[in-house]
């Protein structure tokens, strides 16, 4: 099964193409017209400003860093390196230095890409949960069998693919990058979209601290029962209330409910108070 081949790590995977041109020690120069791009990229979204920098580096000092591509049927297919790719196209080069590495599945080939963006830091939260969902959905890897190959704790991971249950409207504004992922994890705790949008305009708003969006996100209202009874409660209850605590000397709640009776509640704070309190009730005749 190709799970079982996953998390090998590219120094296992990278070799050298005897029929590419030799760019340096396990590279190949490849022309870039023959490399198709990656159908699993799990990178959605180019900066332009980035990338002319980019293409400026390029023009100047070349291709640092190799991409990664596999061979399939005679074609080349890129693994990783899509944005220096691009940024070489743009810089008007014909060819590329590219590691040739050797996948047997789909799944392993995303996993590289993944890996490598990763590691470079180059996917936002939403990428990257986003990638973690299609390892999981469409070649059946469990979180745990994710995190090995990612080099992750499986925490990390079920906290990503978390992400993806917010609106489609905040993740759009983590992608770019308005909230980070602590932000999404704390909206994320209120329980409707309408909630969740009420502290995700909170925060943009108000610019707050991941912190400050954990502690609002967990903020409770009063409930609107006991509101109710407070600011509602008749002027002659709260006047027997205050003749009984005179009477018992202790704190007492008196819940009246019209024709259909009531409570009363009388606090005690030792054994020795609540025979007190016992006494003036058994002095009653």
């Amino acid at each position: 099964m190709a799970t079982k081949r996953l998390g090998r790590g590219l120094e296992a995977l990278i070799r050298p193409k005897e029929d590419a041109q030799l760019a340096a020690p396990g590279t190949n120069r490849i022309p870039i017209k023959d490399i198709a791009l990656n159908p699993h990229q799990p990178r959605k979204t180019f900066d332009a400003d980035s990338l002319e920098e980019l293409t400026a580096s390029i023009k100047e000092k070349g291709v640092i860093t190799p991409v990664t591509v596999r061979e399939d049927d005679g074609k080349w297919i890129l693994v990783a390196g899509e944005r220096r790719l691009r940024a070489s196209k743009k810089a008007g080069l014909q060819t590329i230095p590219a590691y040739v590495i050797e996948v047997t599945s789909e799944a392993e080939m995303m996993e590289v890409a993944l890996i490598e963006n990763i590691q470079r830091e180059n996917l936002n939260s939403i990428e990257e949960a986003e990638a973690y969902a299609v390892l999981q959905s469409q070649f059946g890897l469990s979180q745990e069998n994710i995190a090995k190959a990612v080099g992750k704790k499986r925490v990390t991971i079920t906290n990503s693919l978390r992400l993806l249950k917010l609106p489609t409207e905040i993740r759009k504004s983590l992608q770019a990058g308005d909230i980070s992922a602590g932000h999404g994890r704390a909206i994320l705790s209120k329980k409707t979209p309408a909630e969740m949008g009420s502290l995700w305009k909170r925060i943009i708003k108000e610019e707050l601290s991941v912190r400050a969006a954990e502690t609002l996100s967990k903020d409770k209202a009063p409930p609107k029962k006991s509101k109710k009874s407070k600011q509602n409660i008749e002027p002659s209850v709260k006047q027997l209330e205050d003749e009984l605590v005179t009477i018992l000397g202790t704190k007492v709640k008196l819940k009246h409910k019209g024709n259909q009776g009531g409570t009363i509640v009388v606090d005690y704070y030792s054994n020795s108070d609540l025979e007190r309190i016992l006494d003036l009730f058994r002095s009653i005749d």
